[in-house]
């Protein structure tokens, strides 16, 4: 059964998810990917107040296609995760607790992780079309000039994630084929 989870998303709340659970989230989610997390970060090191309040907030790695009349958000399909490595820490320290993407996660992203209280959730690459369904408003809020790669608050209802990497460092992407292999003997 998925676990429910409305945003915002709470380090006490973050620190009971483990990897492998499968989770529903509702509420306000932002979206950044690499060059909006780059600004993000460079903000940070001028002191400077970043366009998003970044305490107990989940952040999806996503470039969405543009949306068609009558729709909220064109395809909305997660992005490789690795890319953001360089600026999640940072970010994380400021208190984000959720990150959605695929793809692993480097060291130093896991240790901001364990340390701060943050999870990695996992979306599925290739179902855009998908979970954009889950997608109720979209907007831009900071650095539309970045074009699909601009900072987005969404509404989303039922978003489905699994929790990849929980705040202990558990990583589904070692133990999973490990548990396959050992019980497909």
């Amino acid at each position: 059964m998925a676990v429910k989870i409305n945003t915002p998303l709470t380090q006490e709340r973050a620190r009971k998810l483990k990897a492998g659970d499968s989770c529903l989230i509702s509420g306000v989610i932002y979206t950044a990917r690499d060059a909006a997390h780059k600004r993000l970060c460079e903000l940070i090191a001028q002191n400077k107040p970043l366009p998003l309040d970044v305490k107990n907030s989940i952040v999806y790695f996503v470039g969405p296609t543009p949306a068609k009349p009558g729709e909220a958000i064109g395809s909305a399909g997660p992005t490789t995760s690795y890319r953001m490595d360089a600026y999640s820490p940072e970010l994380i320290r400021l208190g984000q607790t959720g990150m959605i993407g695929k793809g692993k996660r480097g060291p130093k992203v896991i240790e901001a992780m364990k340390e701060y209280g943050a999870v990695y959730f996992g979306a599925i690459g290739g179902c855009g079309t998908l979970l954009s369904k889950c997608i109720k408003k979209a907007e831009v809020i900071a650095y539309d000039d970045l074009g699909a790669e601009a900072i987005r608050r969404l509404e989303v209802e039922d978003f489905p994630v699994v929790v990849v990497i929980d705040s202990e460092g558990n990583n589904l992407y070692e133990t999973g084929p490990k548990n396959y292999l050992e019980n497909n003997k």
